[in-house]
């Protein structure tokens, strides 16, 4: 579990592909503090395990749904990534609740400046537009961030200097492809009201069961 805070922006320095996956081996410095193997590593907003490090990079597997599913296929050497270690729970929750599983991608459509803030509005599918409200969150390549309009087909936020200064939003152009992971809250809730489970049946709330629960 993240937050959405990055912590440092690394660099790739070296990929090994296979047939539909790869190993990615990333430069860092300030997340080795406290980092063991086995540990998580929010990647541009996608939970890598750590397989292998030392005091200067970390190696982790990549997996085919990981690949179908975000931007990492993109990466070359030399490739700049947001990244953050897993929450501590006596840290102070600085984002939102970020599960680094990424729900699919978008593609930028505009950047404008506005005074000291950057606009940039994001394209994406039906899908994954239907959990993005206005005011509520939505993460962006790993960084937690405020929805601020919301149309048919896209979202748009506004980014404060010091996160453009501190990710690699700063280095992002139009047309280029970002992950998303949407507010998990939203989905739980839709899986309830609405949802149907494939191996129970329907599984809607009902007055009836909330009553049931103690509510």
């Amino acid at each position: 579990m993240f937050t959405g805070i990055i912590e440092e922006i690394g660099e790739v320095t070296q990929i090994q592909k296979r047939d539909k996956s790869s190993k990615l081996s990333i430069r860092a410095s300030s997340i080795f503090e406290d980092l063991k193997l086995g540990d998580s590593i929010s990647t541009n907003g996608l939970c890598l395990t750590v397989s292998a490090f030392n005091h200067k990079e970390f190696t982790a597997d990549v997996m085919p749904e990981s690949f179908k599913r975000s931007n990492l296929g993109e990466l070359k050497v030399g490739s700049k990534v947001n990244l953050e270690r897993a929450m501590a729970l006596n840290g102070r929750f600085g984002g939102h609740i970020v599960s680094g599983h990424i729900d699919g991608t978008g593609k930028i459509l505009s950047i404008k400046k506005e005074e000291n803030a950057v606009w940039f509005e994001v394209q994406t599918t039906v899908d994954l537009m239907k959990y993005v409200v206005e005011k509520g969150s939505i993460t962006i390549d790993g960084i937690s961030l405020t929805v601020a309009h919301v149309t048919s087909k896209s979202f748009s936020v506004s980014i404060i200097p010091h996160t453009i200064k501190e990710t690699i939003l700063s280095g992002k152009k139009v047309g280029d492809k970002v992950n998303l992971e949407n507010d998990i809250l939203g989905k739980y809730i839709e899986k309830l009201l609405t949802g149907k489970d494939s191996f129970t049946g329907p599984s809607l709330l009902t007055k009836d069961k909330i009553i049931d629960y103690g509510f």
